[in-house]
């Protein structure tokens, strides 16, 4: 009698809990931070679903597998008088199925992840292009259409706090370590084609609510696209993924996705204020190469 009053509130806690992990998770949980991002693109979305449909899979199989065990260990224990059959080396028909039906799994999961895998690498009808440049530790974004080019580095807030000593509380600084100085603006409902490449060594490109993740190889360069949907502008935030040098930690992605009328906006004032600083960055090129010349020629003279 004592035995069963242990065991029932042991299974109404279980049930409890297993209530609570069905119940759908909020954006600020902690059970929504173990779970991939469902982002804000088609592609995105289509990547979660094909993860979900994965990790139910996997479930259904843990199901059947240790409750088959479970009956076993249970039914044909020797305390009940169950006695092993040492005669019983092969059984056809067990073996047919125990092949049969994970290869059906397979296929099953094969099918749906190759018509993703197809669609993140079709490339085809984009409308806006930027090569993107990874540096240690930042990245160089080139408007391939319109010449408009920045770099991106970790904002100075972030940059100041994380030094040693700084004095400065981490927890006062909004998105730290998270956000820069020139965040790459994309127009929303439009297929974005973004070429990825290196200077240095090999980063990453990855920003979770877009669905993209894509090397920055120095020597090649890699394809990738997302389209952030119109009804979703904001500001969406990454970071390079790759093990890049000492401060890979503070190579932040920042991504404002604007309404198309606000992007053509940016990058018309965009596309002014970069003409305006040519003339003055040209005299600067041209005062330091006459400098360098200059120097060459008295170390020449002497």
């Amino acid at each position: 009698m004592k035995k069963s009053r242990k065991i029932v509130p042991s299974f109404a806690a279980l049930a409890a809990l297993l209530c609570s992990l069905a119940q759908p998770a909020h954006a600020e949980s902690g059970w929504a931070e173990l779970n991939m991002t469902r982002g804000v693109t088609a592609i995105s979305r289509q990547i979660y679903d094909l993860h979900m449909m994965c990790f139910w899979v996997c479930v259904g199989i843990g199901i059947v597998v240790f409750g088959v065990m479970i009956y076993s260990i249970v039914v044909f224990r020797h305390s009940k008088g169950a006695v092993p059959d040492t005669t019983m080396v092969h059984n056809t028909k067990v073996e047919v199925i125990w092949t049969i039906v994970p290869v059906a799994i397979l296929i099953g999961v094969a099918i749906p992840a190759a018509r993703v895998l197809i669609r993140t690498a079709d490339v085809s009808n984009s409308q806006l292009t930027v090569k993107v440049t990874g540096y240690q530790w930042g990245w160089n974004y080139d408007y391939l259409q319109s010449g408009v080019s920045f770099f991106s580095k970790l904002d100075a807030l972030s940059n100041a706090a994380r030094q040693l000593d700084s004095g400065i509380d981490p927890n006062t600084v909004p998105h730290y370590l998270h956000n820069v100085d020139h965040p790459l603006v994309v127009p929303t409902g439009t297929k974005i084609l973004l070429l990825i490449t290196a200077d240095d060594v090999i980063h990453s490109w990855w920003v979770p609510d877009l669905g993209v993740k894509r090397d920055a190889v120095p020597g090649f360069i890699n394809e990738t696209w997302f389209e952030v949907d119109a009804d979703k502008p904001g500001v969406y935030r990454g970071q390079c993924s790759e093990l890049c040098g000492r401060d890979h930690a503070f190579m932040p992605i920042v991504v404002d996705a604007l309404s198309k009328a606000d992007f053509a906006t940016w990058l018309k004032n965009e596309e002014a204020a970069q003409k305006t600083q040519q003339p003055a960055q040209a005299a600067a090129a041209a005062t330091a190469a006459a400098r360098q010349t200059q120097l060459a020629d008295t170390s020449a003279a002497h």
